[in-house]
């Protein structure tokens, strides 16, 4: 097994859902994790040694907003709803009543996350859906640990005023 088997392919899963929720779609999640396993196989000889998962979460991250950026200039990305649709497809067991009702939860919560400005949406990501410790974010998004703690604590209280914004009245 070559070292960077053994180092980044236990975090595929965590560099795609990182992806996906900063492109907010799907194929270019999946390029995103592509170019990035690429850039970690051509810069290994730079990584430290250190957390794996962190350095790897950093290229996905920086690639993550290269495609954002090039998005913008080309005229903006298409909502991929496919993903919505998955995750209640996930819950086989249960009755369809329930599947519709945790799609819709699921829906009303990205939508939720996606409204919010990404430097709040990735800690969130880092932290709730990928359980990193906070010195990890800092390193993965380059801010001090004391602007990780501030941005997790606005970032979930501006998650919060979305979801109420979507409740039914």
């Amino acid at each position: 097994m070559t070292r960077f088997e053994e180092l980044f392919l236990p975090h595929l899963n965590a560099a795609y859902n990182l992806a996906r929720w900063l492109t907010d779609n799907d194929s270019a999640a999946q390029d995103v994790v592509q170019e990035s396993a690429y850039r970690a196989v051509k810069f290994l000889h730079r990584f430290d040694g250190g957390n794996a998962k962190a350095w790897f979460l950093t290229i996905v991250r920086n690639e993550s907003y290269n495609w954002l950026k090039l998005s913008a200039r080309q005229g903006g990305v298409a909502f991929d709803d496919a993903w919505v649709e998955d995750e209640a497809r996930q819950h086989d067991g249960d009755t369809p009543e329930w599947q519709l009702i945790r799609g819709q939860e699921a829906e009303q919560l990205q939508q939720a996350l996606l409204a919010l400005p990404p430097a709040f949406r990735e800690v969130i990501v880092l932290k709730e859906l990928e359980d990193m410790a906070y010195k990890d974010i800092a390193k993965i998004v380059d801010i001090p640990l004391g602007t990780v703690m501030s941005r997790l604590a606005r970032g979930r209280c501006m998650l919060r005023q979305q979801l109420l914004k979507s409740r039914p009245s």
